[in-house]
């Protein structure tokens, strides 16, 4: 597929054989956004490691230094923390009506169901509607707790989930062009020492095989850091 004039100007700053430091890295993926909007940030990872494998799988929650620039609603689902959920600032909360209100008016006006247990058998009947869309709360993303205050404050915060796909690759946003460099960085650092720290002790050899920065619709630039 032929790249367009603007994209080819600014893959010409990158040198794609090179692996950049991560100071150097952020500050020329600012240079390379060709969007007229504030275009988001992402590292893409590939790892040397079988996602078939149970003692393989990587996903967790991180809390980034200066947020990744999205804001996320919240909808909480409980009976037993509504007062919580509502002076903890979630943007929805209830029960078993905001259950109906999603099956019966494919009403998603969120980004994130963050429930307390008592009501996961009842979340679970929506399994097949909310598990595609990534809306399914869980106990390791921290989505399924009794303190909801905590929960809800992380994800304001600029929480992000990571997690392996099926083709031991993993992508997350961690901030947009519009962020300083030494903010961008930071949150990187964060990622990549968190990537770094859940290696699978199964693993041998070589753990990372590529990791890349980019833009939305922007060139790819190699990164090296601590423990690649």
């Amino acid at each position: 597929m032929k790249k367009g004039k603007k994209y080819q100007a600014v893959a010409a700053l990158v040198d794609a054989t090179k692996l950049y430091e991560i100071a150097d890295a952020v500050e020329l993926v600012k240079k390379t956004s060709t969007t007229k909007f504030d275009s988001t940030v992402d590292v893409s990872f590939r790892l040397n490691i079988d996602p078939r494998q149970a003692d393989q799988q990587i996903r967790g929650t991180l809390v980034l230094p200066h947020g990744n620039g999205k804001t996320k609603k919240v909808l909480v689902i409980t009976n037993t923390k509504l007062d919580e959920a509502k002076e903890s600032g979630a943007d929805f909360f209830g029960g078993k009506e905001m259950l109906d209100k999603i099956k019966n008016e494919n009403w998603f006006a969120f980004d994130t169901i963050i429930a307390t247990p008592d009501m996961m058998g009842e979340i679970g009947k929506l399994g097949r509607v909310l598990g595609p869309k990534g809306l399914m709360p869980n106990p390791k993303a921290g989505t399924v707790t009794m303190d909801v205050a905590k929960a809800v404050a992380e994800v304001k915060a600029g929480k992000i989930e990571y997690r392996l796909d099926k083709e031991a690759n993993m992508h997350v946003s961690f901030g947009r062009v519009s962020f300083s460099a030494n903010d961008l960085a930071d949150n990187l650092n964060a990622i990549c020492e968190r990537i770094v720290h859940v290696r699978p002790s199964s693993v041998k050899g070589v753990y990372i095989k590529n990791a890349v920065i980019h833009t939305t619709m922007g060139p790819a630039i190699h990164i090296t850091f601590n423990g690649r």
